[in-house]
């Protein structure tokens, strides 16, 4: 028998609220620098290769579009690739020549572009022997996405070594391969690479289920 004051269990289930995203508020909490906020001590940001590391230095930047074809102004990446040797450096130091882990984020200002500074990282093989081309791995946070995505960027100049990468050929079609390929630029004697991040649409990036 229900008391006269007591709530049933029907009354007590609350409606299921929605889902959570990166947003609004990405850079604030993550970004702080884009944010216009003072640093954090050890903030981790995009230089992930100091002058004196070893390597091809390179700069790798892009823009993050989405599915009506607008800049994604409030996005933060996260990057994890190999050193020049193809040697992931498990530790985070700022004061290392080289880290293997990165963050950066697109700006609000002007062309909304996302850069890091870094080496061209080298080869690296799966637990099956079988090698990969030279990669970056990029995770992808912004608002209205519920769960962050993954992808990679590829060189352009690695042509032989991206035909035979097995994580590329594991992608059917040669088109969508393509979304993963960054071009090869110089600009006042530097090397950089270019590789924006379609989310959505014509022209989406592939994206990965690791």
């Amino acid at each position: 028998m229900q008391q006269p004051n007591s709530v049933s269990c029907s009354e007590l289930m609350l409606r299921e609220t929605a889902s959570q995203t990166a947003g609004p508020y990405v850079h604030i909490g993550l970004a702080l620098h884009v944010a216009g906020l003072p640093k954090r001590d050890e903030e981790l940001w995009n230089q992930m290769a100091r002058p004196e590391a070893e390597g091809e230095h390179i700069e790798v930047i892009g823009k993050v579009i989405d599915g009506n074809g607008d800049l994604v102004r409030d996005a933060l990446l996260e990057a994890w690739q190999t050193d020049a040797h193809g040697e992931y450096q498990p530790e985070y130091d700022q004061h290392k020549p080289f880290n293997s882990f990165g963050r950066t984020a697109t700006t609000a200002e002007g062309d909304s572009e996302w850069s890091l500074i870094t080496v061209k990282p080298g080869a690296v093989a799966l637990s099956n022997g079988r090698v990969m081309a030279p990669h970056i791995n990029l995770a992808i946070f912004a608002r209205g996405i519920n769960i962050h995505l993954q992808t990679r960027l590829y060189f352009e100049d690695e042509a032989e070594a991206n035909a035979a990468c097995p994580v590329l050929n594991a992608i059917e079609s040669p088109a969508r391969r393509q979304t993963l390929i960054a071009k090869r630029e110089e600009v006042d004697g530097k090397v950089r690479y270019r590789l924006d991040i379609r989310l959505q649409g014509e022209g989406e990036t592939v994206f990965f289920d690791f």
